[in-house]
């Protein structure tokens, strides 16, 4: 007999998200799971910092308050509770779940997952965790745990894991779990998929966006959704928007299965309904990603404000000032923000910012000896001298970085309610079969992009453009991955979609963003979700921690491509260059079975003839 669908929520993003959304989702509407993300590379960061102060902590410690109201309605409403709030010390983290429902009466079976941690086999590491999968979840849930705790699994496994236990699936489902990860994918960054963070966000309102839910099938397909009555949307396009976040290449590679993103269909299931259907999976990789943290160096941070005329001038006085107290400091940044407006009205809008970042091995150079330079330049500097805060000492910064480790290797353990211990072994694979490319090159699109200032109907006739932002057809989404950031962009129609896959290239790209050159950028097309999506090599150094430029989690640079102009076809602009109604993509063609070798040699889909069908268009952690 089938079962029904898993009903399955998310109630955090990340450590720091909104402190009553489990309560929030508890009482919102009916749930079989629910789930908390916690973890993300400057987390893990964070908390081994704690551990290092104090050895029984290294999990998330807003979760525990969260439960104080959380775990009786979650009892009553007969709620699993699932999430990697457990950090870098699992086990501590369940007992203390286990304090807490005996102070407030509640009887619960906690379990929790271990076996990530492995800083001991890093020689410098402040953290080491692999990237776990979701057999050890499963394996608690059909053991009875009503509250799973872990440490460093995939963002994706905290829906897969779940989903398998609710089904019985095997390991060989590929296919239903590679949805499942997908689901896991869209629900893993919260509110992103209701319409935070999202670029078309005037079409919604989202001052309170709901937290997002998905409704997963015994085929592994899903529908995304929310609680009646809570803020924000749920459409195709945040959807699209959060299934481009953060990924690299057309295979999501996890540690249960690789999911085919190229695969993915999205079709309209009514209002604030987006399902999910047509994901492929594939065998996952014989390794599993660990992410390193190293405290790499010190950092310090000053801010002048330049104001009214001789801007330039006023801030290469800054810089020759400070030349002698920089003079051998390993490294040195300053960008001057151009903030100001000629004859402004009011004095902040008159002023720029001149940002020096510095960064070493030692605290000294970047400490006292160089803020104190910088204090005394206060009365015999530029006219107006100011700076946005005083000096401050230098502050340690860490580094992130990844390497991968054979799965057998990896002590990946189930510790039941009961403490029995159970070893998850890796995914059984074929001798002879060959393991999935850890990454897959792919060249850039064939289709040269269409000169400057023409661009042509088919037959060759000229077709008129006009300069305008690239936001004007298209949406966008950025994040980080260690050193790299990713771009997702898609396209909001068929027609703007055969323009933006001919004429966004790679060298396109990076004419609009400069930062970009000189760094390897590979672009990646998904003709289904009509998105390309771009990952930048190296342009974030030694990731968010480590503060290498002025948006160092790569948030923004989506939006700083949407803003940038070029020759766009009058006929594919909306009136007034606003963004059109947030309406659903058309479902493509499926593509093929099995792995093709890189998407962009298959040709440009051609418009549709008619009317088009309505609604259709891991990650290794955040």
């Amino acid at each position: 007999m089938s079962r029904r669908p898993l009903r399955i929520g998310n109630a955090s993003g990340f450590y720091g998200d909104r402190f009553g959304a489990l309560r929030e989702m508890l009482t919102g509407g009916p749930l079989d799971v629910l789930t908390g993300d916690y973890l993300a590379e400057l987390t893990l960061l964070i908390l081994g910092r704690d551990r290092l102060k104090n050895p029984d902590l290294g999990y998330a410690r807003t979760f525990l308050r969260q439960l104080e109201e959380g775990l009786g309605l979650a009892h009553e409403r007969g709620v699993r509770i699932v999430t990697n709030a457990g950090g870098l010390h699992p086990a501590g983290l369940a007992d203390a779940v286990r304090a807490l429902a005996a102070e407030v009466g509640v009887p619960v079976r906690v379990a929790h997952v271990e076996g990530d941690d492995l800083t001991a086999r890093q020689d410098g590491a402040l953290t080491a965790n692999a990237y776990l999968g979701g057999a050890g979840i499963t394996a608690c849930l059909r053991t009875g745990a009503d509250v799973v705790i872990t440490g460093r699994v995939t963002d994706a496994a905290l829906v897969s894991g779940p989903a398998a236990w609710w089904f019985d699936w095997v390991p060989e489902d590929h296919d239903r779990l590679a949805g499942a990860v997908v689901a896991g994918h869209v629900l893993e960054c919260g509110t992103q998929a209701t319409g935070g963070n999202y670029s078309f966000f005037t079409a919604h309102d989202v001052r309170r966006p709901g937290f997002p839910l998905a409704e997963i099938s015994a085929d592994g397909s899903a529908v995304i959704t929310k609680h009646p009555g809570t803020g924000g949307a749920v459409t195709a396009g945040t959807v699209t928007a959060q299934l481009l976040y953060e990924t690299q290449g057309v295979r999501y590679l996890g540690p249960d299965v690789t999911a085919r993103l190229d695969t993915v269909r999205l079709s309209d299931d009514g209002p604030d309904r987006v399902r999910i259907t047509g994901v492929r999976g594939e065998r996952p990789p014989a390794t599993l990603k660990v992410g390193v943290t190293r405290l790499g160096g010190w950092r310090n941070e000053m801010v002048f404000v330049l104001t009214g005329l001789d801007i330039e001038a006023k801030a290469d006085l800054v810089r020759s000032q400070l030349a002698e107290a920089l003079d051998g400091v390993a490294d040195v940044a300053w960008t001057l923000a151009r903030t100001d407006h000629e004859d402004a009205a009011t004095e902040e809008t008159a002023s720029a910012l001149l940002r020096l970042v510095v960064r070493d091995p030692s605290p000294d150079r970047v400490g006292r000896a160089l803020t104190s330079a910088a204090v005394e330049l206060a009365l015999g500097s530029y006219p107006g001298f100011h700076v946005t805060a005083p000096p401050g000492p230098a502050q340690p910064y860490g580094v992130f970085t990844s390497t991968s480790v054979p799965a057998a290797d990896v002590p990946h353990t189930a510790v039941l309610p009961d403490g029995t211990r159970l070893p998850i072994p890796a995914p059984p694979r074929p001798p002879t079969a060959p393991s999935p490319p850890e990454a897959e090159p792919v060249e850039p699109a064939a289709s040269p992009a269409p000169p400057a200032c023409e661009a042509r109907w088919p037959g060759g006739k000229s077709r008129p453009t006009l300069r305008a932002p690239l936001g004007a057809l298209a949406g966008a989404r950025s994040g980080d991955k260690g050193g790299d950031a990713n771009v997702g962009v898609w396209a909001r129609s068929g027609p703007a979609w055969t323009w933006l896959r001919a004429t966004l290239t790679v060298e396109r790209f990076q004419d609009l963003l400069p930062e970009t050159r000189g760094l390897a950028v590979q672009r990646h097309e998904l003709p289904n979700l009509r998105a390309l999506n771009f990952t930048v090599t190296g342009i974030l150094g030694g990731g968010v921690a480590s503060g290498h430029r002025f948006d160092p989690q790569a948030k923004a640079l989506g939006e700083w491509l949407r803003a940038r102009h070029l020759d766009i076809p009058v006929d594919l602009l909306p009136p007034s260059h606003e963004a059109p109604a947030d309406v659903p993509a058309p479902v493509p063609a499926r593509p093929a079975e099995g792995p093709s070798p890189h998407l962009a040699a298959q040709p440009a889909p051609q418009p549709a003839q008619g009317p088009a069908p309505v609604p259709a268009p891991e990650g290794t952690g955040s």
